[in-house]
């Protein structure tokens, strides 16, 4: 790789190329320092792209409802990156993707870009990678991108630390799953989307779930997340989500509620990143002064906590 390398290749992201694009997100996903020097240079050329995350427990639809969304966001002239997760063997490290198969007839769109990426063992529904993925295509000049988490359930919440609006999806004859929202995502949610409305149960499931925010409390002139459902299959009751988007997008910007949400977004991609090279750091190949503390921990010599400590700084002293 040499600097040359990475400044053409981000000045064809920077024109739109989707070739360029997609050479690019094949570095992010491998990582190292290429994927780190692009990124570099195409951070100050972001921030004008829409980000708004999909997550919901397995089969609520989520993959069949960006796609309706992408198709309605066409006909508004809006172009689109998607950012689709998969989960990852435990053995393999491999994915089927079955996102990419399932939003097939999007292929053939230009103005339609479409990534699926393995979550590698990341946790919280995303992959480390995502984020940076969401970038490229901001950069690529996308005026919404999508990212559909892997869904994993009560666990999704990563998901709020990349997105400026986030769907939290659901659909009637779950049984547990109004419960499962109580426990957390519920609260992550900017827009409720009933999916598979065409269900028995779908109008008690509206209704729960509206009861449910009616007793959050909510201070005055703030954001309250529509109830809204849709047979995503069929292509109904899509448009109003896109309305609903737009509506929260301008909502956050006339508050000063969207710089609040950027700042917050940056803070928790930078720790992240901190915590990443951090476990990097103890994870390389362990010199002798680290092997040998933990020789000192199995014969209970000294505390793990003790050790974790020294071959972090040990870790990060070496280059």
């Amino acid at each position: 790789m040499t600097t040359t390398d990475v400044t053409d290749l981000a000045a064809k992201i920077l024109e739109g190329s989707t070739r360029g694009l997609a050479r690019g997100l094949t570095w992010i996903e491998a990582g190292g320092p290429r994927a780190e020097a692009l990124s570099t240079a195409l951070y100050p050329h972001t921030g004008r792209a829409h980000i708004v995350g999909l997550t919901g427990g397995p089969g609520s639809g989520k993959s069949t409802l960006a796609r309706a969304l992408a198709r309605a966001a066409r006909a508004r002239d809006l172009t689109l990156g998607i950012v689709a997760v998969d989960p990852s063997s435990p053995f393999t490290g491999g994915a089927i993707l079955g996102d990419r198969i399932r939003m097939n007839d999007l292929a053939l769109d230009p103005g339609v870009f479409i990534r699926s990426m393995a979550t590698r063992g990341a946790l919280g529904g995303l992959c480390r990678a995502a984020a940076d993925a969401v970038d490229l295509m901001d950069a690529a000049g996308r005026s919404l991108v999508l990212v559909e988490t892997v869904g994993v359930g009560q666990d999704e919440v990563d998901v709020m630390r990349i997105a400026h609006s986030v769907i939290v999806v659901s659909v009637p004859g779950l049984g547990d799953d109004i419960q499962a929202l109580k426990a957390g995502v519920l609260e992550i949610a900017d827009v409720h989307v009933v999916n598979k409305a065409d269900r028995e149960g779908a109008s008690r499931t509206v209704a729960e779930l509206r009861t449910m925010l009616a007793l959050m409390p909510a201070a005055a002139g703030v954001w309250v997340p529509p109830v809204l459902s849709c047979v995503a299959a069929q292509e109904e009751g899509i448009e109003p989500i896109l309305d609903a988007l737009a509506s929260h997008m301008a909502a956050l910007k006339t508050s000063g509620e969207l710089e609040r949400r950027r700042a917050r977004i940056a803070e928790a991609r930078v720790l992240k990143i901190a915590q990443d090279l951090a476990a990097e750091a103890v994870v390389r190949p362990k010199s002798a002064a680290a092997g040998r503390l933990l020789e000192r921990v199995a014969r209970r010599e000294l505390a793990p906590h003790a050790c974790a400590r020294a071959i972090l700084a040990e870790g990060i002293r070496r280059p």
